[in-house]
């Protein structure tokens, strides 16, 4: 006797709950930007940095979910990454408005994140991230957390300036990262054509 596959209504089998719950945490990290935004712009530092780490805390979860039902979707390994970038997009811009980052910096950053979303697109497998790009993002919340931690809080000033200082390596492992994807991208062929 073969064990049965639970099936949805429609006759397809049932997605896990822990799946459902990753996408969903990936939907909603998306819309974390904003707020963030207008609550670095409205002087509300730890407002802002709260919403930060629960965007980071949100990441963490839904990879954990995907990974706990089995792997995630293809539509999960898309939506991730390009949720990872709407929220760190948010403060980026905001520290280089405050003169905390130089503005280049910053360009070449959402331009290098901009470009690997585009080319993770195209990819049938929608190209999950590798462990560079995995910790390339983590060295970005760590330093965008530290970046942000309110001038009124203890310590400040000494993790301000350890967030700048890693700043420049998650700089440096993103178009790491990204050139190996580009490599590993230019060896394997492209999605479907969509013409």
């Amino acid at each position: 006797m073969t064990p049965s596959t639970p099936e949805s209504a429609g006759g397809r089998p049932a997605v896990p709950l822990a799946r459902r719950l990753a996408d969903a945490l990936t939907v909603a990290r998306a819309f974390l930007g904003l707020p963030l935004l207008l609550a670095l712009g409205a002087g509300q530092a730890g407002l802002g940095w709260a919403l930060l780490l629960l965007g980071g805390f949100s990441d963490w979860a839904d990879g954990w979910l995907a990974r706990r039902s089995g792997g995630g979707s293809v539509w999960g390994a898309r939506l991730d990454p390009l949720t990872d970038k709407i929220l760190i997009s948010a403060p980026l811009l905001w520290l280089a408005r405050e003169g905390t980052l130089p503005l280049w910096a910053v360009w070449l950053l959402l331009a290098r994140e901009l470009l690997i979303s585009g080319w993770r697109a195209d990819q049938a497998s929608g190209a999950p991230a590798s462990a560079a790009g995995k910790a390339k993002t983590v060295l970005q919340f760590t330093a965008l957390l530290l970046l942000l931690w309110p001038l009124t809080w203890p310590l400040a000033n000494g993790l301000r300036s350890l967030g700048w200082w890693l700043f420049w390596p998650s700089l440096l492992l993103a178009f790491s990262s990204g050139a190996s994807y580009l490599r590993a991208g230019l060896s394997r062929p492209a999605g479907p054509d969509r013409s």
